[in-house]
């Protein structure tokens, strides 16, 4: 299972990386750009988002992964790729609402690993 877990949660990192470029990179790349443009790029970069992201849950959930688990697995790496993002691309300034808002995740993640076999 930790194998599993690990492909899993590799693929979704990629994943996010493509996701969080998607959703927020147009707001400085192409943020003078007609807004049908941003859509149309933002789509085209999700495309390789859901070309991992699908098979990533298809592997973490045949491979014994519960539907929750594989949801806060997803938003515990979607934080943990966006606050670097939202810092060194984006620029924005350092919170600590981003740490408190993480330790949230973790014990989402607690409440729903534990006394699982995983």
């Amino acid at each position: 299972m930790n194998a599993v877990i690990l492909k899993t949660a590799a693929l979704l990192v990629l994943s996010n990386c493509f996701m969080t470029f998607a959703w927020y990179g147009h707001l400085k790349g192409l943020k003078t750009a007609p807004w049908m443009v941003a859509v149309l790029m933002s789509w085209g970069i999700a495309f390789f988002e859901y070309f991992i992201m699908v098979p990533a849950n298809r592997i973490g959930y045949t491979g014994g992964l519960e539907l929750g688990q594989l949801k806060i697995m997803q938003e515990v790496i979607t934080l943990a790729v966006f606050v670097p993002f939202a810092l060194l691309f984006m620029g924005e300034k350092w919170r600590w609402d981003y740490l408190w808002a993480f330790l949230c995740l973790v014990g989402a993640v607690y409440f729903v690993f534990r006394g699982k076999a995983a």
